[in-house]
């Protein structure tokens, strides 16, 4: 159960860090943000960011082996890295129309998925 509730909170942490990283862009796109000052967009990000650590932090807390988890930190980070890239390319293809997804990146997704095949062998 551990692990589908690492595996959930990561997921939720990236949905938000998406956001935070690249969500002023599409804000900025639709004539949102375009005259905020940096300093602005970084705290609207920030404020964003906020929710993506309270999603982090308690799923690398209670995924770490060494809290009772069932992964090593190797393996927490990989399955960070695939999370993260699958619910950015989600976003960004259906948020930003110009962003197609293509064969390279198809390629990358799966050696991605090779990467976890290999980080959880013993």
């Amino acid at each position: 159960m551990k692990a589908i509730w690492t595996i959930l909170l990561l997921v939720t942490s990236n949905i938000f860090m998406t956001f935070a990283w690249y969500g002023h862009l599409k804000l900025q796109e639709m004539k949102i943000s375009s005259n905020w000052p940096l300093i602005g967009v970084i705290l609207f990000s920030w404020a964003i960011a906020f929710f993506e650590y309270c999603a982090q932090v308690p799923a690398n807390r209670i995924g770490f082996n060494e809290n009772g988890g069932p992964f090593n930190l190797m393996q927490l980070k990989v399955i960070q890295e695939v999370i993260s890239l699958t619910v950015f390319t989600v976003i960004a293809t259906l948020l930003f129309k110009g962003q197609a997804l293509q064969w390279n990146h198809l390629v990358a997704f799966v050696l991605l998925i090779l990467a976890v095949f290999f980080v959880f062998m013993k």
